[in-house]
């Protein structure tokens, strides 16, 4: 079974809870099949200027397009998703952009979590993310972006003494985790987010 993350000292309550609503989120299940197509490329945040090398490879890959886009979904849901933990209230923020109901929801409850127990975040996790899977096939394309999560930087804090909250002893501060997304229409959405502690990276 996978251990239960936290993303910051209160991310403790935070995915506990959190996971429990979503039901039990499974360890990793990463296969690949025909209609499948891998990315071993590894992309950063923040995001770094491609090199031309990169460009090049790209530009062989039928799929670049939709692949960078996935990205960017996830990069955006993820910055979105930092402003929201960093006032406690997802008002003023463009989740409902970048994800639907439940990834929308496994965010509205950490920050229900974090408002009952007066605490916000400061700074903001690293990734590594790079696309593990991707099926353009069928009525609605899919992909699954695969994340090595750094929250060091990620702090929580007592909204009203500014104190830093310790991460738990048992807490890893690298570990993988695990986004599904689906295109609806011409955009793609996070439409759940697993976290894996057992997997540190």
């Amino acid at each position: 079974m996978n251990r239960r993350v936290h993303l910051n000292a209160h991310s403790a309550v935070r995915f506990r809870k959190l996971l429990a609503v979503s039901a039990s989120l499974s360890a990793l299940a990463l296969s690949a099949c025909s209609s499948v197509h891998r990315d071993d490329k590894a992309l950063e945040h923040p995001l770094a200027p491609a090199s031309s090398s990169k460009v090049a490879t790209a530009s062989m890959d039928p799929d670049a397009a939709e692949k960078t886009a996935v990205l960017k979904t996830y990069s955006s849901f993820w910055a979105e998703q930092v402003k929201a933990y960093a006032r406690a209230d997802i008002q003023g923020t463009d989740l409902k952009k970048y994800a639907t109901e439940k990834a929308l929801g496994q965010a509205m409850g950490d920050v229900l979590v974090m408002k009952n127990g007066g605490t916000v975040t400061t700074g903001a996790p690293k990734h590594r993310a790079r696309i593990t899977q991707l099926t353009l096939a069928g009525n609605t394309p899919e992909a699954v972006v695969q994340d090595c999560l750094d929250i060091s930087a990620w702090k929580t804090v007592n909204r009203r003494s500014g104190k830093v909250q310790p991460f738990p002893s048992d807490q890893p501060l690298r570990y993988l985790t695990t986004a599904k997304t689906e295109k609806w229409g011409s955009r793609w959405m996070v439409t759940e987010v697993t976290p894996d502690g057992d997997h540190t990276c």
